[in-house]
């Protein structure tokens, strides 16, 4: 059995499913590991212009496996302190393989998202929830830290600073209709509608320039960490200038608006 699943629902679109309903898609190695090398991979798959992550059954991700989280080899000879970290390294490249995907990606958070499945989420670029999601930093209710793979910076990005420290200092769970409410996902609808309206979206942004979207992507995630207002608008002049000489995605915008049809960006 594949514990993660790969198609195409939609021309140009790639779909991703963590495939292990009875876990809730919780983050065991045989599942991250195959997971990451699925990004990767389909990172320099250049007929995929946008990416959708989603869980089977009713979870999207429940965080760490406390039944079995699996072994790898690179465990090898390693005590408990040795194993831990390169365990969290593997779990920390997959939330940054999300963030170096060429494409967007785009969450369809189907139900529960604890813990990990928790930063998982966030990780993605845009995210839709059916309206059985909820979303739990489950860290702080285990008696560790609610921060854990880039949560504790993306949350307060997403959402300010103030609800973030609320949310992650009590461990309580949000709905999708407070998270939808506070800017943490960007749509709630009915579970049943949740994929095809991600297809939606997906199709929308795969009519752009392949090139703008890019780096449109690569500016959002670069404005986060920017050190200025000045610095960032310096290099978004720079990947708008390079777009608009270098291809003439500009020109056919304007004749397909004459002429009344979509344009067709050839990059």
């Amino acid at each position: 059995m594949s514990y993660v699943l790969v198609d195409k629902p939609r021309p140009h679109v790639t779909q991703i499913t963590l495939n292990r309903p009875e876990r809730m898609n919780a983050m065991a190695f045989d599942l991250m590991v195959p997971f990451k090398e699925a990004l990767e991979e389909i990172s320099f798959d250049n007929d995929t212009r946008v990416v959708i992550i989603t869980g089977s059954g009713h979870g999207f991700c429940s965080g760490a496996d406390l039944e079995d989280p699996g072994w790898m080899d690179i465990f090898d000879g390693l005590t408990m302190p040795g194993i831990a970290r390169r365990a969290m390294r593997v779990l920390d490249d997959t939330i940054k393989a999300i963030h170096n995907m060429h494409q967007p990606v785009i969450g369809a958070i189907n139900g529960a998202a604890i813990g990990g499945g928790f930063c998982l989420a966030m990780a993605t670029d845009i995210r839709l929830a059916s309206d059985s999601a909820y979303f739990r930093p489950a860290g702080i209710n285990n008696g560790l830290t609610s921060g854990e793979l880039g949560l504790s910076y993306m949350l307060p990005r997403a959402i300010g600073s103030s609800r973030a420290f609320e949310i992650m200092l009590t461990g309580r769970d949000v709905s999708a209709e407070e998270a939808q409410r506070i800017g943490l996902v960007s749509q709630t609808v009915a579970e049943a509608e949740l994929l095809d309206e991600c297809y939606k979206v997906a199709e929308r942004i795969a009519g752009f320039s392949q090139l703008g979207v890019e780096l449109s992507k690569q500016l959002l995630w670069a404005g986060m960490d920017a050190g200025s207002l000045q610095s960032h608008m310096n290099h978004e002049g720079h990947a708008q200038l390079f777009v608009r000489m270098t291809t003439q995605n500009f020109e056919e915008a304007i004749r397909a608006r004459k002429q009344d049809r979509k344009p067709d960006y050839k990059d």
